[in-house]
């Protein structure tokens, strides 16, 4: 890393990316006793992000700057992450955060736990602590179970809770995404009794050969009509999914031309972006200069 981009992200006003991430698959092969189920995934990140800004101070505290509709900051995950950093990383240092929320708060793409991760990545830089992506990933671990993955930043088979990584490299194709206007609560899927939670453990060669099921999608396209319109639509363009619990949904696509063909076809009222698939995180891309 230059000496101009560590000046150029020490500033006040510069965007720390906070990206969503897509689930290519999601199965579960089992409950464990304390509640949290064994999972089996892939995470793949896209060019959609919040954007979180940072003012670090001397005084030790944190605060947020702005509102979020339904969110307090006491609440947030990035004032909690800061706060167990300065626990962790002995930091005296405070800091005052801005969010720009661009990410849909239950849609599957991981919009909360990225500016959690966000905030672990860019102030163990600003108050030069030093601390490695392990340590980060365990502190993000306590504040929800797709933080590690943000911390981590790269395309990966995941196992356990979503925390054991093994990385892959993918295509990186277009994707259009639809986020119904509903939030889907990620508690009430994973307790819900229809869902299945027993499915054969697989390798990364059978989701190459498209074992691809998110066993999730049954029980929110029957709960949430909103998600099965979209899911409908889009797969008479292409292999249409659902992302983690929803209730965002995707398909992917060879280029960006045909991506925003089938955009622009998306009915007028639905939010629907088009964005790139990424091995490597637009987070972590800054300190790779580039």
């Amino acid at each position: 890393m230059t000496s101009r981009t560590h000046a150029r992200w020490r500033a006040p006003d510069f965007a720390w990316p906070a990206p969503a991430k897509l689930n290519l698959f999601l199965h579960i092969t089992g409950r464990r006793a304390d509640g949290y189920h064994e999972l089996q995934t892939i995470f793949q990140f896209i060019n959609v992000c919040d954007d979180l800004y940072f003012q670090t101070r001397d005084d030790g505290a944190v605060q947020r700057l702005n509102d979020l509709p339904g969110v307090p900051a006491e609440q947030d995950l990035t004032v909690r992450a800061a706060r167990l950093l300065q626990q962790y990383g002995a930091a005296s240092r405070g800091v005052d955060i801005r969010v720009a929320k661009r990410l849909p708060m239950g849609g599957g793409l991981g919009g909360g736990s990225s500016d959690a991760a966000t905030a672990l990545v860019a102030l163990n830089a600003l108050w030069d602590l030093g601390m490695d992506t392990g340590s980060l990933a365990g502190i993000g671990r306590q504040l929800g179970a797709d933080v590690p993955i943000f911390v981590y930043g790269h395309a990966a088979w995941a196992e356990g809770v979503g925390e054991i990584f093994t990385p892959v490299e993918l295509p990186e194709p277009w994707y259009v995404v639809i986020a119904p206007a509903v939030s889907v609560s990620t508690a009430e899927i994973f307790n819900a009794p229809e869902l299945t939670r027993t499915l054969a453990p697989i390798k990364i060669r059978h989701f190459l050969e498209g074992q691809t099921r998110n066993v999730c999608e049954p029980v929110v396209r029957r709960r949430y009509p909103q998600v099965d319109d979209a899911l409908k639509w889009l797969e008479n363009h292409g292999d249409a999914r659902m992302t983690g619990t929803g209730a965002c949904v995707y398909a992917a696509f060879p280029d960006e031309a045909r991506a925003r063909g089938v955009a622009a076809c998306a009915p007028v009222d639905w939010r629907v972006v088009v964005a790139q698939g990424q091995n490597i995180s637009p987070l972590q891309r800054i300190f790779q200069g580039a």
